[in-house]
């Protein structure tokens, strides 16, 4: 009897239970019901990770690493070369060319390695000998200093470098190792053959590409050139050059190489601007090319075509602002490198300036835009090392410096990195940097091409903060502060990279940011938004503001906060605390100053607390004296691509 009780208030039990489910079900639409669920969620799934196509988190990696096939990079001592270059950025221990084991503090999760396309593998010739080689009095005399080591070495470097750039190379080596030779073709398809090797989806990408490096009288014009596309498609065409006949310096000449690519392929590239600091004022024109010609049409829907976007940093210092250009942005000199060209045979002059760094381009870019219809500069913003050791090393506690001669050693910070009539650059002043994060779908060489051509990526100095911007019309506190930002930046707006959506009307947008600091790295001092925009008479204007600070410090009526965060460095000790400072900063802003018919950009720029500079852990680890005059504290930082408004017409 009491077994039948027990029966019978089970099935009571299950019957309650089934229907207290349906009506709760009913009530909140957790059902499989698509009628019910409809109502209650407007077609979202009640999982806020599922249905959902948009980018969870950034993926880490870098566009300009060298190997000892780059002849800047072999003739200095480098000796690593695409296999290793690999497994380091995988996060694999290697012996350096130096003789040390080295290994990065986490993997990165993708690559690419951007050797040189002028006399690609020429080098690693040139020290084994070869028969071609060996043919040519250069070639000999080159490989005989190279083998005897020390001051030869250096002495034989340095004459083929300056040989190659003034155009004297034997005509016989020229065409041994150009474009269409048998030689080059094998060192190319060894390059592709070693990236589909590595390449391992889901976890560990590497993107083929190259450094097509124009460099006219010393002025630097580089490009790095990435493709989307695999060895079936990258392995019909070879690298395009600098060097006449073969190639060409001019980047609309490098723009037409990548329309025959994907005219012949079917497949997808882009290239890379860097390095505009070193470019004496002709990396982004404005009324004339360096050859003469008018910035015309053609030109400006090129360039907007195949350069999405811009290498903000790297080793040879950081291009984002100068103070020149910049008075009222207290930290606009970071890392500058401003004496003159690539090579230090001119001087920099300030007119030369505001046509080499990004905030002006962007500014200049509107400019354009308005004139011409098309803006050349609207690019995302990038980092990079530039490394030529093989290692993409752009912390500052683990940096290998540009070339092997500068991987870490007692001796490193008493070498001048670069001394000419026209100025020097102490070794010192070389700069750990950087990285890119892209905000990809997944971990594939198409997916973070995609989000390169789209422009949702950012550059950081070499941490690893997180960073999420985007702009629309009605953001608010609710949005940023429910703790899913990025759910409420795709549904309500547009993210870093994109336009925003047109809106008649007076209403000014809002700005959605949110930083998260490196989690083995320095806490945030504040979040800025950086505007540029064209006013009333056709001129450019920029202003800063600080839109997230933190500690209790106030940000002043004119959108200031004047207040530093403090500095927590202890030089003798290679070492800082995070006892200032945040974790993490955000916030919505809307812009105090919008004119609906002015054409406008901004981008937000993530500043760290003050933390030591590589060399600081040079004197502390070698037991050595920091070089009188060098700079010892920084604040990294990362930048946004930006977002741009246009009128509507």
């Amino acid at each position: 009897m009491k077994r039948k009780k027990n029966l019978c208030l089970a099935a009571i039990g299950l019957a309650l239970l089934l229907s207290s489910t349906v009506a709760i079900g009913e009530q909140v639409g957790i059902t499989t019901s698509k009628e019910t669920f409809s109502k209650s969620y407007a077609g979202k799934a009640y999982s806020p990770y599922a249905q959902r196509s948009f980018p969870t988190f950034p993926l880490w990696g870098e566009t300009h690493l060298h190997t000892g096939y780059s002849m800047d990079a072999g003739l200095f001592g480098n000796r690593l070369l695409h296999e290793e270059g690999y497994r380091f950025a995988r996060g694999e221990e290697i012996i350096a060319s130096s003789g040390q084991p080295v290994k990065l503090s986490r993997p990165l999760d993708w690559l690419v390695i951007a050797d040189h396309s002028d006399q690609m593998g020429f080098v690693q010739d040139i020290i084994k000998g070869d028969p071609v080689v060996m043919k040519s009095e250069q070639g000999k005399r080159w490989n005989a200093g190279i083998k005897a080591g020390g001051q030869d070495a250096v002495e034989a470097s340095l004459d083929l470098i300056t040989t190659f750039s003034q155009g004297k190379l034997d005509p016989e080596l020229v065409k041994a190792y150009a474009p269409g030779s048998p030689k080059y073709a094998t060192i190319w398809q060894k390059i592709i053959e070693t990236a589909e090797a590595y390449n391992e989806p889901g976890h560990f990408t590497t993107l083929i590409g190259y450094e097509w490096t124009s460099l006219v009288e010393g002025a630097n014009m580089h490009r790095n050139v990435i493709f989307r596309d695999g060895a079936n498609k990258a392995s019909q065409v070879v690298p395009y050059t600098m060097v006449e006949p073969f190639g060409s310096p001019d980047p609309l000449d490098l723009y037409q190489w990548m329309d025959r690519y994907e005219e012949k392929t079917g497949g997808s590239v882009l290239a890379i601007a860097h390095n505009g600091n070193l470019s004496n004022g002709i990396m982004f024109p404005v009324d004339k090319q360096y050859t003469g010609r008018t910035i015309d049409k053609q030109y400006v829907e090129a360039r907007a075509k195949r350069e999405p976007l811009y290498e903000v940093t790297q080793i040879k210092g950081d291009g984002e602002a100068h103070p020149f250009l910049s008075p009222d942005d207290q930290f606009a000199d970071y890392e500058t490198w401003d004496k003159g060209n690539l090579d230090l045979t001119v001087a920099k002059k300030d007119e030369m300036l505001q046509y080499e760094y990004a905030r002006e381009a962007l500014k200049n870019g509107l400019v354009l835009e308005e004139k011409l219809g098309t803006n050349p500069y609207k690019f995302g913003m990038v980092g990079a090392t530039d490394s030529h050791t093989s290692m993409t090393t752009a912390e500052e506690e683990n940096f290998q410096g540009k070339h092997t001669g500068y991987e870490a050693s007692p001796e490193r910070l008493t070498h001048p990195f670069q001394k000419t009539d026209a100025g020097e650059r102490f070794s010192w002043q070389l700069a750990a940097a950087g990285l890119q994060a892209v905000y990809a779908t997944e971990n594939t060489r198409e997916a973070i091409f995609d989000a390169m051509q789209r422009k949702e990526t950012y550059g950081t100095t070499g941490p690893r903060m997180m960073v999420r911007f985007f702009g629309g019309w009605d953001f608010t506190a609710e949005d940023i502060n429910s703790r899913q930002p990025a759910f409420r930046g795709y549904e309500k707006g547009v993210p870093m990279g994109s336009d925003l959506q047109s809106r008649r009307g007076t209403e000014a947008p809002s700005f959605m940011v949110y930083a998260l600091r490196d989690p083995i790295g320095a806490n945030l001092d504040r979040i800025q938004i950086i505007k540029g925009w064209l006013d009333k008479d056709g001129k450019t204007q920029e202003k800063v503001y600080d839109v997230a600070v933190s500690g209790d410090r106030k940000i002043d009526s004119d959108g200031r906060c004047k207040q530093p965060v403090g500095n927590t460095v202890d030089i003798k000790a290679a070492n800082w605390t995070n006892t200032i400072g945040a974790s993490e900063l955000a916030t919505v802003w809307t812009d105090p100053d919008f004119d609906p018919k002015q054409r406008a950009f901004y981008y937000a720029r993530v500043l760290e607390i003050p933390t030591p500079r590589w060399i600081v852990y040079d004197a502390q680890r070698f037991g050595i004296e920091i070089p009188e005059g060098a700079t010892t504290i920084g604040q990294e930082r990362a930048y946004t691509s930006p977002i741009w408004y246009t009128p509507k017409s």
